[in-house]
């Protein structure tokens, strides 16, 4: 274990993770506690928060990524922030491991207080084929990687023959009938209808979008009568919706189905683009702790956010978010009584904390148990369309979607970055939806290494459309052909030829 970096000898509040909950309690206990003699230390591989409802549009070109975020180095000034991931926390001893992003030997830091707040991942089945055909959408770059990804077998498609080939890319399928799963099928036919508009070489009757859900319905959150208004909304628009029908097999990009009832096959088909949203897990960093966890993963917190083993509180140790099994005092939660894990809930959770957490280490205000009501949900499907349930009120079509745009529009973190995505919003509604695809950003080398290599022979390197999904094959395969056209060029030497690798390596 190397000796960590230099950090400040101050009483020091460890926050693991800057999301949704690490965020919110980093601002609003920076000040304060730095006043105090003390400091804020928020730990995270990423230096900035993604607000994960806006990713649908992000992924739709409805809202460009960075307006999405919200910048570490901009709204924590006051805080000690660190580029690594913390692998493990010995809370006896009161330090936590981390491992720097940009590599080297991992680091202790001490703490007083440790908040969780390291949120979800993707959760995912041993379903053959799907970590190499896949993608999920839980962080801005699958969302931007999956635009782009979208356009290009568009554009690719459209200088294919009639085959199974063009049929291929011009088929997109979404695994999961949640929130996530409607709002992004839904923002990607309306991306698509407008990328195919504007190319005269493909027709719309050539779109097939696809979505898959195991359970017999969409969408839990709204009532029974609105899901079942979703399902024909979308099939009016083409889309093709599954009920009761899992994946089963996503190897060569065949997409084979089963049905869920008897486990019967249910079809196959090629489709270049599959989008797995089916559900998401505790971040993992909980089973590297020596903190109480429950059959899910989730660290055990008793309503006023600490942690606990049942009536056994850890003293100055706290959680909330999706990492965290917070108990939902209001009734309305999850079958096991617990919150709900949406952003709703987390933002609500961090504020409550940092009040907890300073009143108890500080001795200034009172702690207080979270309750809160769910204020119901709303969903956008796409401009001007849209399905919500504002405490007990149900809505759809234009009205939800202006509650979906207007919840949001306020809920997005600081005054500067809901300026910045209103604004978007509204040079969309005059210009249209920027449906421009941005190439090689896996490999943005790429250009320079052709111009820079001599003697290069006359083949090209194309841009490989599975880059952007990171598609380990099409990597080789790249790698492959810079091999062959350094093999094929006499008089090149050997590090020229390695050097060819790295745009690809880099990945």
């Amino acid at each position: 274990m190397s000796s960590a970096p230099e950090l400040l000898d101050r009483p020091r509040i460890l926050v693991v993770g800057g999301g949704y909950v690490g965020l919110y309690v980093a601002m609003k206990l920076q000040k304060k506690v730095r006043a105090r003699g003390g400091i804020v230390t928020v730990v995270d591989p990423l230096p900035y928060m993604t607000y994960q409802p806006f990713l649908p549009e992000v992924s739709a070109g409805s809202i460009e990524p960075r307006h999405a975020i919200v910048s570490h180095r901009m709204h924590l000034k006051h805080s000690e922030l660190v580029s690594g991931r913390v692998t493990s926390i010995d809370n006896a001893k009161k330090v936590a491991t981390v491992a720097p992003v940009g590599g080297g030997e991992s680091f202790e830091i001490p703490y007083d207080d440790v908040v969780l707040a390291a949120g979800a991942i993707t959760r995912t089945f041993p379903i053959p084929g799907l970590n190499e055909a896949g993608i999920g959408l839980k962080t801005i770059e699958e969302a931007v990687a999956i635009r782009d990804k979208v356009l290009e077998r568009i554009e690719t498609a459209s200088l294919m023959p009639q085959g199974e080939e063009r049929t291929q890319a011009l088929t997109f399928v979404v695994v999961g009938g949640g929130f996530a799963g409607i709002e992004a099928i839904s923002e990607m036919e309306d991306m698509i209808r407008r990328a195919v508009k504007l190319n005269e070489r493909v027709d719309q009757s050539e779109i097939r979008i696809v979505l898959v859900e195991a359970m017999g319905r969409i969408m839990p959150e709204v009532t029974q009568s609105q899901a079942e208004w979703v399902v024909e909304h979308l099939r009016s628009r083409g889309v093709e919706v599954l009920l009761n029908t899992s994946l089963a097999n996503a190897e060569d990009r065949n997409i084979e189905l089963i049905s869920m009832p008897d486990k019967a096959p249910a079809g196959s088909f090629k489709a270049d683009t599959l989008l797995w949203t089916a559900g998401v897990q505790a971040n993992p960093v909980n089973r590297a702790t020596d903190f109480p966890v429950d059959e899910r993963g989730r660290v055990k917190v008793n309503a006023s956010l600490e942690i606990a083993d049942g009536d056994t509180v850890i003293e100055h140790a706290w959680a909330a978010g999706d990492v965290a099994a917070v108990p939902d005092l209001s009734g309305g939660g999850l079958p096991d009584g617990t919150c709900v894990p949406n952003a709703q809930h987390a933002v609500r959770q961090a504020k409550r904390l940092a009040k907890n957490l300073y009143a108890k280490s500080y001795g200034v205000g009172s702690m207080k148990q979270y309750k809160h009501k769910s204020l119901g949900a709303v969903a956008g499907f796409g401009l001007y369309k849209g399905v919500a349930n504002i405490m007990g009120l149900p809505l759809k079509g234009f009205l939800a979607w202006l509650a979906h745009r207007g919840y949001h529009g306020l809920a997005m973190p600081t005054f500067e970055r809901k300026f910045r995505v209103i604004a978007i919003w509204f040079w969309n509604l005059v210009l249209g939806r920027d449906t421009t695809p941005l190439y090689d950003l896996q490999t943005p080398s790429r250009a320079f290494y052709v111009a820079a290599t001599p003697k290069r022979p006359a083949v090209s390197l194309p841009f490989v459309a599975e880059s952007s999904m990171l598609d380990a094959a099409a990597n080789r395969a790249a790698n492959e052909r810079v091999d062959q056209a350094a093999e094929a060029t006499p008089g090149q030497d050997t590090k020229t030829a390695d050097a060819a690798k790295e745009p690809q390596a880099a990945k």
